[in-house]
């Protein structure tokens, strides 16, 4: 048992890109436990493009994360201790554990129990948890992909992008898939994408006209920047744009831009060509979940998705892999390993 946690905490709010003074390594007492409290021994915590957003205090659909409280972050844990009905000692069980070693959280915080017989635990962080499931549940609610209409998706060597790219495969559609260097790029062809992409090159915006001759379908956004840039021409009238990240733009919220304004010039395309460009969070569909709980352990086991994790060790490392998630340095689902 445990009566302490070392954590990472938020020492201060960055100012563009964080650094590493923006966060505290620390020694930190854990509360005793109360009714309908469990305490858990986090095993893998996962390091999403969302938790630069938490970092701020500006306005956000969640509330930002206190200066010296703990980092937010979903975790797989192991239930040391109980007074929840329903989790036992020794469960292994997703719940909001944070940047941590050691959480005291509520029993009714836990969002699954996982079985340690089936996939391996790290998916539920990954593409058998709120990527996988964010992927899933917006391409049905918001992209209502038809065989044979072209999907275009950035980022697509990340959770989220590379479950789009091969569920939209399964769908029949034609499917050009984007990330950033050759080494992505090729992995992208291992999921059997009809065109993979790589948004460094020179003449990506020549490559990207040349992959879609009847135009996009579907544009599933992770990015911004110029890949959003190299497909708005490209769209079909009535396209439809699941907004899922903005990961080029997160260091500079609340910073000018230069350059002119081309948000009218935007709008008067949404309007001309009847697009329709939804931001959403995974939680919007959660009426959605059981489909995706039948759907993608049986597509994992059959080897029809496929998945690509980047474990980093140690607590101590989350700040440094943090910084390389928000430059794209990692190459698929980025999780700490605490053990």
């Amino acid at each position: 048992m445990s009566d302490s946690t070392t954590r990472i905490v938020l020492a201060s709010r960055p100012q563009g890109a964080p650094v590493a003074a923006n966060f505290r390594l620390e020694q930190a007492p854990l509360p005793a436990l109360g009714p309908g409290q469990v305490l858990l021994r986090n095993r893998y915590l996962s390091l999403d493009p969302y938790m630069r957003g938490r970092m701020d205090d500006g306005p956000s659909y969640a509330p930002p994360v206190a200066v010296d409280a703990v980092m937010e972050g979903q975790t797989v844990a192991e239930v040391l201790q109980s007074q929840a009905p329903g989790l036992a000692v020794g469960d292994l069980v997703l719940a909001p554990g944070g940047w941590q070693t050691h959480a005291v959280v509520a029993g009714d915080a836990i969002s699954r129990r996982l079985d340690p017989a089936g996939l391996p635990l790290s998916t539920a962080l990954g593409v058998y948890g709120m990527p996988g499931f964010t992927a899933y549940s917006s391409l049905i609610e918001i992209g209502k992909l038809q065989p044979g209409e072209t999907l275009v998706v950035a980022a697509a060597s990340g959770p989220v992008g590379a479950t789009v790219a091969q569920l939209a495969k399964l769908q029949g559609a034609r499917v050009v898939a984007i990330a950033g260097g050759e080494a992505k790029r090729a992995y992208l062809e291992t999921l059997g994408v009809d065109v993979a992409l790589d948004h460094r090159a020179s003449d990506f915006a020549g490559q990207l006209r040349a992959a879609v001759p009847d135009g996009i379908d579907v544009y599933f956004e992770n990015v911004g920047g110029h890949v959003l840039d190299a497909v708005l021409p490209l769209l079909n009238d009535f396209a439809r744009i699941p907004v899922c990240g903005t990961i080029a733009t997160y260091n500079a919220r609340g910073v000018a831009q230069p350059g002119p304004d081309r948000l009218p010039a935007l709008f008067s395309q949404i309007l001309r060509q009847r697009l329709t460009v939804r931001g959403f969070i995974v939680h919007d569909f959660k009426h959605l979940w059981p489909d995706f709980e039948r759907d993608m352990p049986q597509w994992l086991r059959d080897g029809r998705i496929q998945y690509r994790e980047d474990v980093v060790q140690g607590l101590e490392s989350a700040p440094e892999a943090f910084f390389g998630l928000l430059q794209g340095r990692n190459f698929g689902k980025l999780v700490v390993k605490l053990d």
